[in-house]
């Protein structure tokens, strides 16, 4: 129910669809291939997004929101960016852990419910691993610079061409501040 659900979300958009960006969208319809496969849906409605000219953070924060509504202690500026985007988007059913790359950033989010788990180690000399569990390598944990699990909602981004990780704070700052 929850992938038809998303096909027909993406089919009730197709007629509000345009792009300067892009151009013509008309063969690019149905955004989603009827019969593929959940996985495959999911990557042409976020393919879509970021090449209409989001980031690829902005994509999944769209598709994969965190837990909004009812976040008492959310900025103003980050609601606002969730509320408008709601109005865009429906929140993408069924995900329990996401992850993504353009060639340059990295990533992962969980859903609202975090039912997946995500244990990241980063080391000294910028070893990053994301995995189900940590121990998944055989690092030596005196190598270990910083460790910790995604939480639902968060999303763990790597730069590589700033050669850093940034901080969820951060991602979800700079995009509510970008068009306030």
């Amino acid at each position: 129910n929850t992938v038809r659900g998303n096909r027909n979300w993406m089919a009730a958009r197709e007629g509000n669809f345009a792009s300067e960006t892009l151009g013509d969208l008309d063969p690019l319809r149905p955004i989603c291939t009827p019969g593929a496969s959940d996985s495959a849906t999911f990557d042409e409605a976020l393919e879509l997004l970021h090449l209409s000219g989001r980031s690829l953070p902005h994509a999944m924060l769209m598709m994969i929101p965190e837990a909004w509504q009812n976040h008492t202690g959310m900025s103003a500026e980050r609601r606002a960016f969730y509320e408008y985007m709601s109005t865009v988007m429906e929140p993408w059913d069924g995900p329990a852990a996401m992850t993504f790359t353009d060639g340059t950033v990295i990533g992962a989010v969980l859903d609202r419910n975090g039912l997946r788990p995500g244990r990241y180690w980063v080391t000294e000399d910028g070893l990053v691993v994301l995995a189900s569990e940590s121990g998944v390598l055989d690092i030596d944990p005196a190598r270990v610079a910083r460790k910790g699990r995604l939480e639902p909602g968060r999303m763990f981004l790597v730069d590589t061409a700033q050669g850093r990780v940034v901080d969820d704070e951060e991602i979800k700052s700079t995009l509510a501040a970008e068009h306030p």
